[in-house]
């Protein structure tokens, strides 16, 4: 197994604004791009050869990773110019694949982070020869996803889209996001218009009699689709909780890129990420948050589980919890700002102008 399509062509509208000029792969998690945290697990695994299907702000992929030859990787992009959904973005790069009819190629969605045994979905796919292989993963509470029942030797019987009742929720396996496929599975995926894997491909192929298998793979699995989400991977990267080759720096309570400043007395904690050209003042305590590059929190700020996106401030003393705070934006002193809040680029916040309590 030597290639491998990554679809990184969403809009990320869950996540805005920080993806309002940035496509979310390309927020930065643990200090890189996040899609750098995929592109260096898929090279561990074998994988050597990546196409990339982009569509929202595809433009900034290519001037970042270049060929790929820094992370040991022939890349290639592919833009769609409408939408295609998931199917329709992987068949829309199939003109750039070099595997056999029956050679396995692996698929990732872009959002998503995870400790996956690549090698072991992979082997699984080829000693049970078939069609298309699904890492699966249990969750607690399946109604937000895609459910998957298996029979005994892990064959896939149905695909069942977020069930709402009790009676629906037969299995707690749900589609975890990355596929391998039989390359020639893929020329069957109609071309030239919008198709999804979950709702039509895979029905399709089941229907139509093709062997579906599914692989539980119950090591980490994070999808970083809203911020809190993404926090928190970023936070997990930096002490060692999510497995990643791509971690610029020792795995610990915190991470200080090199051009980042932080003074001597500011409490960083809990995975935190200063990125390049970053400022925590003196007095400060940042906990579990991403502060990208060129940021500044300003002395006895409090900064708890957020994202503070480049080139943004945040006041004197000011408190924020779960907030996300957009590019440029700034937050004036003695504000409190609390879970869900955000902040849009270039946005003003006056001093004292947001409270949860009194100003005394």
């Amino acid at each position: 197994m030597t290639e491998a399509i990554l679809l990184v062509g969403g809009k990320g509208t869950r996540l805005r604004p920080l993806t309002v000029h940035t496509p979310k792969p390309m927020v930065p998690a643990a200090g890189v791009p996040f899609l750098t945290h995929q592109l260096a697990r898929a090279r561990a695994a074998g994988v050597d050869h990546v196409v990339l299907a982009t569509s929202y702000l595809a433009e900034v992929f290519e001037p970042h990773f270049g060929d790929g030859s820094a992370l040991g990787l022939h890349l290639e992009y592919v833009t769609e110019t409408e939408p295609l959904g998931t199917g329709g973005a992987i068949r829309n790069v199939a003109a750039r694949l070099r595997s056999g009819p029956d050679e396995p190629v692996l698929i990732f969605n872009g959002d998503i982070l995870t400790g996956l045994d690549i090698r072991a979905l992979v082997d699984t796919h080829e000693s049970t020869g078939a069609d298309v292989s699904l890492h699966l993963t249990k969750v607690a509470d399946p109604r937000a996803y895609g459910l998957v029942p298996t029979d005994d030797t892990g064959r896939v019987l149905a695909f069942l889209e977020k069930p709402q009742t009790p009676e629906e929720i037969v299995t707690d396996q749900i589609n975890a996001g990355a596929y391998v496929f039989r390359r020639s599975v893929i020329d069957t995926i109609p071309a030239g218009r919008p198709v999804s894997v979950e709702r039509e491909t895979f029905p399709n192929l089941l229907a139509a009699g093709a062997h579906l298998q599914g692989m539980v793979d119950s090591t980490y699995w994070l999808d970083l689709g809203t911020p809190a989400a993404f926090v928190r991977g970023s936070a997990d990267l930096v002490m060692g909780r999510a497995p990643s080759p791509a971690v610029p720096g020792r795995r610990g309570d915190r991470l200080i890129l090199p051009t980042a400043r932080v003074a001597p007395d500011a409490k960083l904690t809990g995975g935190t990420v200063v990125g390049e050209g970053a400022f925590v003042a003196e007095g400060a305590r940042v906990c579990g948050s991403t502060i990208l590059p060129g940021a500044v929190i300003e002395p006895g700020a409090v900064v708890t589980d957020s994202l503070i996106g480049s080139r943004a401030r945040v006041g004197e003393r000011s408190v924020l919890t779960g907030a996300v705070i957009g590019d440029g934006a700034v937050v004036g002193a003695d504000n409190e700002l609390r879970d869900g809040v955000r902040v849009w680029c270039d946005a003003r916040i006056p001093a004292g102008a947001v409270r949860f309590s009194s100003d005394q």
